[in-house]
């Protein structure tokens, strides 16, 4: 089943458009289009820990949309709905995910709780959600960025991927200059770190505006319930799943 991705072939990235097969499908709910999705780039350390068969760690770290805040139970939460969707995915490999979320942290504590994690746990992926509590507490955004270029380069230096999934949408703060400011910060450490981006804010947006009836926020609207978790767990793993398949280009030299 992985013979075509983990094989020896030289290669390059290439836009996960290109493949589509092996995405898990989305629930009518929470499908929303790929490039709301997420912004592609690769996972090199996970395939390596794919080619030796073996359990894959995953760390899901972060604030309350990490922990689970707004939902009915843990078992509601995003990393509880994700497992099985990756297990799925990746039929025959075991798939550990340890939920590591703290409601109302900052990127700064997070980072430094991220060291900690990965002595204890040991991941192989690292998914970081993050930037909506930096934003509302107006922390400056080359200090926010600062923080998560240090962090992901340290990650990268530990043979370990990371995923940022970014600020989520909520409507009131559309227009504030700081929830601005970091999402434009992530986008950009995405880009010139060339790490997959998972753009949460896009994803939860669409679904607002072309599905109204669907609520996926909790009663305080500003924390998920039950359905915008299992959305961010769907959303999460189509990214995760996307580029790890995504078609390679050989290179010939």
């Amino acid at each position: 089943m992985l013979a075509a991705l983990l094989g020896g072939t030289t290669s390059v990235f290439a836009a996960p458009a290109q493949d589509q097969s092996r995405a898990p499908a989305m629930t009518p709910d929470c499908a929303v289009p790929e490039n709301d999705i997420a912004n592609p780039a690769p996972l090199p350390n996970l395939i390596a820990k794919l080619k030796k068969k073996t359990t894959i760690h995953i760390l899901a770290i972060g604030s309350s949309s990490t922990y689970g805040t707004g939902a009915s139970s843990s078992v509601a939460s995003y990393p509880s709905r994700l497992r099985p969707i990756l297990v799925k995915a990746l039929k025959g490999v075991d798939i550990e995910i340890t939920n590591r979320g703290v409601a109302g942290e900052m990127a700064q504590t997070t980072a430094d709780r991220i060291i900690d994690q990965v002595a204890l746990e040991r991941p192989d992926l690292v998914l970081w959600q993050l930037g909506t509590n930096d934003a509302l507490a107006r922390v400056p955004p080359d200090e926010f960025e600062a923080t998560v270029r240090d962090t992901v380069s340290w990650l990268k230096a530990q043979d370990i991927d990371v995923v940022l999934v970014g600020l989520q949408y909520v409507p009131r703060f559309a227009r504030d200059p700081s929830y601005v400011a970091i999402r434009r910060v992530l986008q950009k450490i995405a880009t010139e770190e060339n790490v997959l981006y998972v753009r949460r804010y896009q994803a939860m947006r669409f679904i607002e505006r072309m599905r109204a009836n669907e609520r996926i926020m909790s009663a305080d609207h500003f924390h998920l319930n039950d359905l915008g978790y299992r959305c961010m767990a769907e959303h999460v793993a189509s990214a995760v799943i996307i580029n790890l398949f995504a078609k390679p280009v050989h290179s010939h030299e």
